[in-house]
């Protein structure tokens, strides 16, 4: 059975949000709105006249290229890894062979 979802409020570009979530996912969601409070920030800058929509898109842009970028990160480690595997099972074959 899945868990009732709680209204929790969050602050991002001195707006408030409530969202509903479960409470085992509030700290997270909670961290979530911080990092995007802090990257609507850094985009909209200088720029205090920004619309609020275009700040929003663009820090959207800014954190899916980032996170697209770790994954690519995570796959190739994970192809590296598993090509070290391989090698170190075909030396142990080798070894158990002599």
């Amino acid at each position: 059975m899945s868990q009732p979802s709680l209204p929790v409020s969050v602050r991002v570009l001195d707006r408030e949000y409530t969202v509903g979530v479960g409470a085992d996912e509030r700290d997270s969601l909670m961290a979530a709105a911080r990092v995007l409070d802090e990257k609507m920030r850094e985009v909209r800058g200088a720029n205090r006249m920004a619309a609020v929509d275009r700040v929003a898109v663009l820090a959207a842009l800014n954190l899916a290229h980032e996170l697209l970028q770790l994954r690519d990160a995570h796959l190739q480690r994970d192809r590296e890894l598993s090509a070290t595997l391989e090698r170190m099972r075909h030396r142990i074959e080798v070894l158990l062979e002599d």
